[in-house]
């Protein structure tokens, strides 16, 4: 390919910049730590206060590294989607996974208002709402799945896929409904998405579960290429249709389905990263997509963690609404400049 070295220009400016807003991040906070005891901190040599070394290694780090996984799996799994329905607005909770990851988590925290307090004595469990959203995620995957083996028509899916998030959406609703002002907080505290108070077992567990992800997702790079010439041409190329519908769907249910799990949900990202991607890179190819995809994703989602931390404040805000404050304007300034939405 001629245009390598091109790719590999971007490549290394992105691992730059990924670099830098990773610093950036593990070094702002409400409290202020000096940018050479958090270099120091990090390679080893500790820092000269032990509450510095506690908070950034047992929180900010965490959640940095957590923003990154979650930045980069969102994205991927958009790009997958994007490329299966032949969608530019497809993205990685389409299946209906997020809805199913609330619905886990409405259960266990409104189910107290509507079940009479059944469900209440599992929010002492500190991975109660992992555990929530991740079996609300893996059902709905199991209904997709069963419809995935019965219908050939890939829209079909999508159409199906949007109709389980309606049907989730009203459960919720009604659990809604049955439940106090603050069983409702919580719950929409949990929907507003969150990156900190990460265990390292959990980051450790996500990181398995997204680098599994990015590994089938990487498999799929030439069945993907395929699918952008339309699925004749593909078949008559010797791809299997239903087998690499199977594998997207399994690699974006374990991307978005652990992101939800422990991060909650966060939109945007998975939407529009890939749309921007493609404007700088101007290729369709998934073997050069997927990889800088990745990047960018875990770029824009550190920016906007490091905003949402509101550097010297002790407040944080949401993070889905500053994916989506920063993030919306930026693809709508690359749209109007380009033109065109290349896909």
């Amino acid at each position: 390919m001629h245009t390598q070295p091109t790719y590999r220009g971007f490549f290394i400016l992105l691992l730059l910049l990924l670099a830098g807003a990773f610093l950036i991040n593990v070094s702002l906070g409400s409290v202020s730590i000096p940018f050479s005891e958090v270099i120091s901190g990090l390679t080893g040599n500790g820092t000269t206060k032990a509450s510095w070394q506690y908070i950034l290694i047992e929180y900010r780090l965490p959640k940095a590294i957590t923003a990154m996984l979650a930045g980069g799996g969102l994205a991927v799994s958009g790009l997958l989607m994007q490329t299966l329905f032949r969608n530019p607005l497809a993205g990685p909770f389409v299946l209906g996974l997020s809805s199913g990851a609330s619905l886990g988590v409405a259960f266990l925290i409104l189910g107290a208002g509507f079940f009479g307090g059944v469900m209440g004595g599992f929010l002492t469990n500190e991975w109660s709402l992992v555990i929530a959203a991740a079996l609300g995620s893996f059902l709905v995957l199991l209904a997709v799945l069963a419809v995935t083996f019965k219908i050939k028509d890939t829209m079909a899916i999508l159409i199906i896929g949007l109709m389980f998030g309606s049907v989730t959406a009203a459960v919720v609703a009604v659990l809604s409904y049955f439940s106090n002002a603050e069983q409702l907080q919580q719950y929409i505290f949990w929907s507003f998405g969150s990156l900190g108070n990460q265990s390292w077992q959990g980051v450790f567990i996500l990181s398995v579960c997204c680098f599994i992800g990015f590994g089938f997702s990487y498999v799929s790079s030439k069945s993907l290429n395929a699918l952008l010439l339309g699925e004749n041409y593909a078949k008559s190329m010797g791809l299997h249709i239903k087998k690499t519908t199977f594998l997207l769907i399994i690699a974006t249910s374990i991307l978005a389905g652990s992101i939800t799990a422990f991060a909650g949900p966060i939109a945007f990202v998975g939407l529009a990263v890939p749309h921007v991607t493609r404007q700088f890179f101007k290729t369709s190819n998934h073997f050069v997509l997927i990889p800088a995809v990745l990047l960018s994703g875990s770029l824009l989602l550190l920016i906007c963690d490091t905003i949402a931390q509101l550097p010297f404040s002790e407040y944080t805000l949401p993070i889905n609404a500053i994916t989506s404050l920063v993030g919306a304007p930026i693809v709508i300034w690359l749209l109007v400049r380009k033109r065109k939405l290349l896909f």
